[in-house]
């Protein structure tokens, strides 16, 4: 009879931590202009790991001498696949920690598959293009988004306390920040982040590197 309390208090309380609540993120630069494919997120402030299960049918492809898209984010344990959508041979590799792989030489119309199975940014080159560059931002939570043109982006997770980190690949390093996620949603959250210039190689009309922006 006593533990009749206890329990419908329990339930409760896990019924009130699933209620969603919706986080609108606004990222701009020093100068005013928005910030695309900068990566959002929500980790537990209590440092438990959500569920999370990895993403289906995920690609990154090879088109016109370009990796599409170029900031891509996945949950760990993602399967993602490189087609080549060429005209020319690729040979995709990365030297990052979470994840060093080399897909050698393959043509058009072929396609390579990895599993990404640790968490981290994993930084995607061409051995034969070297202008050719992208990343992939791999995560232990199911509640990040990527922001548009405008800067925006908008994820759902339920209410609570999180760790909000910020990523974008002319940052320092991600910016962390304690977040209460309120029922219902929490008023924008705006940044405004100092960004490195860019220093992606910028490729010629005959197919060549012409140097740094």
């Amino acid at each position: 009879m006593l533990r009749r309390p206890f329990c419908l208090s329990a339930l409760l309380l896990l019924a009130a931590s699933a209620f969603s609540a919706e986080l609108r993120v606004k990222v701009m630069d020093t100068k005013g202009k928005p910030v695309e494919d900068a990566v959002v997120s929500l980790l537990r402030a209590d440092g438990i790991p959500p569920s999370t299960t990895p993403l289906p049918a995920i690609e990154i492809t090879q088109n016109d001498q370009e990796f599409m898209p170029y900031v891509t984010v996945v949950t760990t344990g993602t399967a993602v696949k490189f087609p080549n959508k060429d005209t020319v041979q690729h040979h995709v590799y990365s030297l990052s920690r979470p994840k060093k792989f080399e897909l050698p030489l393959y043509d058009p119309g072929k396609a390579e598959t990895i599993v990404f199975d640790q968490p981290g940014i994993v930084t995607l080159g061409c051995n034969i293009h070297d202008w050719m560059l992208a990343y992939l931002v791999v995560l232990d939570t199911p509640y990040f988004a990527k922001t548009d043109a405008q800067g925006a982006a908008t994820l759902t997770a339920p209410a609570g306390q999180y760790r909000f980190e910020l990523w974008h690949p002319r940052l320092t390093g991600s910016i962390p920040r304690p977040l209460t996620l309120a029922d219902g949603g929490t008023e924008p959250v705006n940044f405004s982040v100092h960004l490195k210039p860019d220093r992606r190689l910028r490729r010629a009309p005959d197919g060549k590197s012409t140097g740094y922006e």
